[in-house]
């Protein structure tokens, strides 16, 4: 037996009111799905983050008032040499003498000194090296002086007229520095070295 049309109708009318409940539904699940998403995620891809570079740690200095490198004042000449890193040259069979690293453009600095067997002092006439405390060759008697504040006992040079010689101790006063300047006032050479060679003006001479 057919459906009446009156009871179609009401159907079709039920079935309209569902599928209107349902949208609201879908919806609502739709946003609940994007609000449960992590918010702190970018809509693209990116890079992983990568740490600064690391800063460099300046050269170790390796002049000191105990030595040069691993050269320590009180070390034989053969000592010396087993611990060096390179060649070192010079006649050894004065009591007073000098050895100097085996360089391709002859500059020879430093220079160590040797006497009667020890490792007594070394010698620097270039920029390249910085003496313990920051001194340097081309620094000016008041750059000395503000390196070394309190510290810098001074004397005329003994041959270069209107020159000076800077000494300063080392904190325990076994061994100094001495800076030779000219008479513009410019360091033009440095040694370290314990008493009493370091105080040798003309070296080995």
């Amino acid at each position: 037996m057919k459906p009446s049309l009156p009871v179609l109708a009401a159907l079709i009318v039920g079935l309209s009111a569902c599928n209107a409940e349902r949208k609201p539904q879908d919806g609502a699940g739709a946003e609940q799905a994007q609000a449960q998403q992590p918010l702190d995620q970018p809509a693209e891809d990116v890079p992983p983050a990568t740490a600064p570079p690391a800063t460099p740690m300046p050269a170790p200095v390796p002049g000191t008032y105990e030595g040069y490198g691993a050269a320590r004042f009180g070390m034989s000449a053969e000592e010396v040499k087993r611990g060096w890193d390179g060649e070192l040259e010079g006649a050894s069979a004065d009591a007073c003498y000098y050895l100097r690293p085996k360089q391709t453009d002859g500059a020879g600095w430093p220079a160590l000194m040797f006497e009667n067997g020890k490792f007594v002092r070394y010698d620097v006439e270039t920029i390249a090296d910085v003496a313990p405390g920051g001194g340097q060759v081309g620094m000016s008697v008041d750059d000395i002086k503000t390196a070394y504040a309190g510290r810098v006992e001074e004397q005329p040079h003994k041959y270069v007229e209107g020159g000076k010689n800077l000494r300063i101790k080392s904190n325990d006063g076994a061994s100094a520095i001495v800076f030779e300047t000219d008479a513009a006032g410019k360091v033009t050479s440095w040694r370290v070295g314990v008493p009493p060679q370091v105080d040798y003006v003309e070296g080995c001479s």
